[in-house]
């Protein structure tokens, strides 16, 4: 899209990247004209509220935290890349409220996370890791002692979404009966079966493997209670998010054989950089596999990230287009042809759209296009008019009250 469609010059965006993002998204940026800084590691709420008070577009990973602290300082923003799949540690109530719309990557690193889950998956019902360890001691101890096939196993899926349907469908594959819970009633691919008890799940499963944001609602998901369901002997895999086993009951049931092992990559609090030592209940346990929050961290799965997310940030700067965003009504917009393009984000009060356009009408504004959509609290009206109008319209549409921003793409 040529630069006289653009509301401000491209060099005026300023984009920082934060926790070691894949270079291509700086790359796509930079071919964008856009003004970039990056850091290696996350930014503290202090840190990032003084950092962010001249950035447009801010791009994270799941370290940084965006607070109501930090959005206040973030007079400037237009959008926050999230380089992954959850957003829980963006507060996006309040980026609704400040009209900063939030993208992710929903879909870009589920093969890399499925893999080792597999991968996981074969090496506790192996005992390889306990096997390893004993071998870097100059052990040799070669029994079938907790050793089995996963073939005709039961692998139990809490969370049937991207990355649960796609772990389904491999684990099929490889031999295992695959049942699922969903509190949304999701469709079953292959064979596998939907349970509507995550309680009759737990009771039936070898093997549980977890894939559920991490909302407050699901903190502890899997506690005490859950475990003391599951089969003596069964293995668990949590590769969503810390919060949802609780670590305390998770390490008495290993320690006690009431489960074979585990394999933990999401942690209730983890370092922020790589310099900062890793601190956990579970560190000792010789049929535990810890690993630091790599589930999608391939070069594969970040590069797929690095593209996707700002190629949905450049179409939205660049034509309003709010497709696949988290927080924004999704428009889905034509191309923008011999027009100006009008933006406006409001709050989602009745009447506005009668306003707009009055305002229009008021001063004899032809109207090519128009489209609107709200969700939740906030309404996303994009009209396209003729290039000829009063400059004033634009003043007098920022005055109606509830507006929250308005952009004119030129």
């Amino acid at each position: 899209m040529n630069e006289k469609k653009l509301s401000f010059p491209k060099n005026k965006i300023k984009v920082l990247l934060l926790e070691k993002i894949d270079t291509i998204a700086k790359s796509i940026f930079k071919k964008e004209g856009y003004e970039i800084e990056t850091f290696d590691t996350s930014l503290n709420e202090k840190e990032l509220s003084k950092k962010i008070k001249n950035i447009s577009i801010l791009g994270i990973r799941s370290k940084t935290i965006i607070t109501k602290k930090v959005l206040q300082s973030a007079n400037k923003l237009l959008s926050i890349g999230a380089y992954c799949i959850g957003t829980n540690q963006i507060n996006l109530k309040e980026c609704q409220k400040k009209g900063v719309i939030v993208f992710n990557a929903p879909y870009s690193n589920t093969r890399s996370v499925v893999e080792i889950v597999i991968a996981q998956i074969i090496i506790l019902m192996r005992n390889i890791i306990i096997k390893s360890n004993q071998m870097h001691k100059g052990i040799w101890k070669k029994d079938s002692i907790n050793s089995y096939e996963i073939r005709n196993k039961t692998l139990g899926i809490i969370g049937y979404g991207n990355i649960g349907s796609q772990l389904s469908i491999i684990a099929e594959s490889l031999g295992l009966k695959v049942i699922y819970y969903d509190i949304l009633d999701k469709l079953s691919i292959g064979n596998a079966k939907r349970y509507d008890s995550m309680k009759k799940l737990l009771k039936e499963c070898d093997i549980l493997s977890i894939h559920v944001d991490g909302r407050e609602k699901n903190t502890n998901l899997i506690g005490d209670k859950e475990i003391n369901l599951m089969k003596k002997g069964a293995i668990l895999i949590n590769y969503s998010r810390g919060n949802i086993v609780n670590i305390n009951s998770l390490k008495r049931n290993l320690k006690n054989n009431k489960l074979l092992g585990a394999a933990i990559d999401v942690f209730p609090t983890e370092p922020l950089n790589n310099k900062e030592k890793f601190k956990s209940e579970l560190i000792g346990l010789s049929n535990v596999i810890l690993s630091p929050h790599i589930g999608g961290s391939t070069k594969e799965a970040q590069k797929n990230i690095g593209s996707f997310v700002p190629q949905k940030i450049i179409e939205y700067i660049n034509s309003g287009n709010s497709s696949n965003s988290v927080n924004f009504p999704n428009l889905s917009l034509p191309e923008q042809k011999e027009a100006h393009r009008f933006i406006h984000i409001h709050k989602n009060e009745p009447g506005i759209m009668l306003k707009i356009n009055k305002i229009l009408s008021d001063f004899n504004i032809n109207i090519v296009g128009q489209y609107l959509k709200t969700k939740e609290s906030i309404g996303y009206v994009i009209t396209d008019i003729n290039n000829e109008y009063n400059k004033q319209v634009i003043q007098s549409l920022r005055k109606i009250h509830g507006t929250i921003r308005l952009r004119v793409l030129y």
